[in-house]
């Protein structure tokens, strides 16, 4: 395949939609943004794209809780499109919001069909984190992060990013299958209490895939370090090129795309 099509799927109170696009649209896919509803009227269809992306924001002003509405939305109305997607062997990425949408809709850690087996709550800190944080790679399965450094820098902003699991059941399988991705820790990788973790996340844990390594979630950003120029310190780095740390990751979704859809 030589341009994959990605749906950026958006709904009241997404904000980093274009953002997403922008950065699947410069790694050679060709991004579209469609609106929930679009798919719920059947004016869109989920089977005509091979990457399904949900960018950050606060979907439906996160009532409920962050990205329960949505959530529900795919896993009440949407449920068969969504099981075909997967069953095709495509990908899926959510981003903070979007993260916290697929943990609620039982996509992520996916380990027991679409029941929801983790959740990401409330910060430690009683306050919407905004900042930059560096992630230590895990040795994962996730097709999203291949080849990347050992530790990258991304920025967070959320107030409900710290992952639990509703039992250490569902921890330990996290770990012995290769499902956690990113764990948050300091330049040299190491790991520590607030702020090199966040939130107060089990274990750090920052980001993970499903058990085929192809759904992938992940609470920072990459879209908003794409560029180089978005590092906040770029004018005083010495090393210089035209992505950031987040560009991989989008790279990494388009070319296994292109060789497998």
């Amino acid at each position: 395949m030589s341009k994959p099509k990605a749906i950026i799927l958006r709904t009241a109170g997404t904000n980093c939609d274009q953002e997403t696009a922008f950065a699947f649209n410069t790694t050679g896919a060709e991004a579209e943004l469609v609106h929930v509803n679009q798919l719920l009227r059947k004016e869109k269809s989920l089977e005509d794209f091979q990457i399904l992306a949900i960018p950050g924001g606060f979907s439906y002003g996160d009532d409920l809780a962050a990205g329960k509405i949505l959530a529900n939305e795919l896993k009440y109305k949407l449920l068969n499109e969504v099981k075909q997607f997967i069953s095709d062997g495509k990908l899926i990425i959510g981003i903070c919001n979007g993260f916290q949408i697929l943990v609620k809709a039982g996509l992520l850690p996916g380990m027991d069909g679409f029941n929801q087996e983790a959740t990401l709550m409330l910060n430690d800190s009683g306050k919407f984190e905004d900042r930059w944080t560096y992630l230590k790679t895990a040795d994962s399965k996730c097709v999203w992060v291949k080849d990347l450094p050992e530790v990258i820098y991304l920025p967070i902003a959320h107030g409900e990013g710290k992952f639990v699991t509703k039992d250490n059941a569902v921890l330990n399988k996290l770990k012995e299958n290769k499902q956690v991705v990113f764990k948050y820790s300091d330049e040299k990788g190491k790991f520590g209490d607030y702020p090199v973790n966040p939130n107060g996340s089990m274990e750090d844990i920052a980001g993970i895939c499903d058990e085929t390594g192809r759904i992938f979630g992940l609470m920072p950003h990459p879209e908003r370090h794409f560029l180089f120029q978005q590092h906040p310190h770029w004018t005083r780095l010495k090393s210089r090129t035209k992505f950031g740390d987040g560009a991989a990751i989008f790279k990494n979704g388009v070319e296994y795309a292109k060789k497998n859809l």
